[in-house]
């Protein structure tokens, strides 16, 4: 296990640097002038010819590609993503002033999908073919099919223009500060509502049927079969049997999902102006700000390897009967 972890570990650097390759040169690549856009959000401003080449020297643009790509990289030994060209600041700061509010929103998220999703699936698994089943199926899959962002959109035409009921932009109101403690919690929580729905209904249709499929390879066992034989009752043997076995492949599931609660949702978090690193990205990219879409392609490329090699591990720790030797 120590001989396979040390040998991933060390694939994981080759990787990193030719997803670093490719990303850069994709967004050097891309239509859009950094230097322009930024100054046409300044009330389109018109800047000289001169003015013009101290801003690309500024950002390091008159460079050639390859030449700003090592540069980055020498700098990524430090940790260093470099300065935002919107607004100067160092790309680290941020995103992780942005990071909570990802984090908060996307655990809340999964969270709930997966205190649905397990008892869902693992009722289904036990009574297929049910009417419980079919009809439950046919309504996950329904909802697994439709856009985040089309659902989103009704959502806040519905409970935030028509009904006003949920708030449906930012994190909080404009006097949220001036509530008091519990006001101003209660506050946030409406905010997130409608962003946590929007991220929960996906994740909780998958992983309903993840378990579902998962515990029905489980029941086909001798093992279970053994079990019925020996006259346990059916919930005993769904729980103390089925449940722990269908929580193996579950776990390696989760550990894919690593990158997603840090990366967060570009066009969830757009819609709802939910200031995290999905909005982040979104906007940097709108911006060609390309040290912070650089930041970010890096730290989700890092999360992506890292999470499957988590899950990997985690299968082999949940499942004495996989080994890496």
């Amino acid at each position: 296990m120590l001989q396979y972890t040390l040998r991933r570990l060390l694939l994981i650097i080759p990787t990193l640097i030719g997803i670093t390759i490719v990303t850069f040169a994709v967004i050097n690549l891309a239509p859009g002038d950094p230097v322009a856009l930024i100054n046409r959000g300044e009330m389109d401003a018109r800047i000289s010819p001169q003015s013009y080449q101290k801003m690309l020297h500024l950002y390091g643009l008159d460079q050639p590609v390859h030449v700003r790509y090592l540069t980055w990289l020498k700098r990524l030994g430090t940790l260093d993503f470099g300065d935002s060209f919107l607004d100067r600041r160092p790309v680290r700061e941020k995103i992780a002033e942005r990071l909570p509010a990802t984090l908060v929103l996307n655990i809340t998220s999964l969270l709930a999908a997966l205190l649905l999703a397990v008892p869902l699936g693992l009722y289904s698994a036990a009574r297929q073919n049910s009417t419980f089943d079919k009809v439950g199926g046919t309504t996950l899959y329904m909802l697994y099919s439709l856009p985040e962002f089309w659902v989103a959109l009704l959502l806040i035409m519905l409970f935030g223009v028509k009904l006003h009921m949920l708030p449906f932009h930012g994190m909080e109101s404009l006097d949220a500060r001036q509530l008091g403690f519990f006001a101003y919690w209660w506050d946030r929580l409406l905010h997130m509502v409608l962003p946590v729905i929007c991220l929960t209904y996906g994740s909780l249709a998958f992983l309903s049927r993840f378990v579902r499929g998962s515990s029905l390879e489980v029941i086909r066992q001798d093992y279970i079969r053994t079990a019925r034989a020996k006259g346990l009752g059916e919930k005993e043997i769904v729980y103390r049997h089925v449940f722990r076995n269908t929580l193996i492949p579950v776990l390696t599931l989760l550990g894919l999902l690593l990158p997603t609660l840090i990366s967060g949702s570009v066009i969830l978090e757009s819609i709802f102006s939910w200031p995290g690193v999905g909005e982040l990205f979104f906007t940097a990219v709108r911006a060609r700000d390309y040290p912070v879409v650089m930041g970010l392609s890096f730290i989700t490329a890092v999360l992506v390897l890292v999470s499957t090699l988590l899950a990997d591990l985690l299968y082999a720790w949940a499942d004495p009967r996989v080994t890496y030797q």
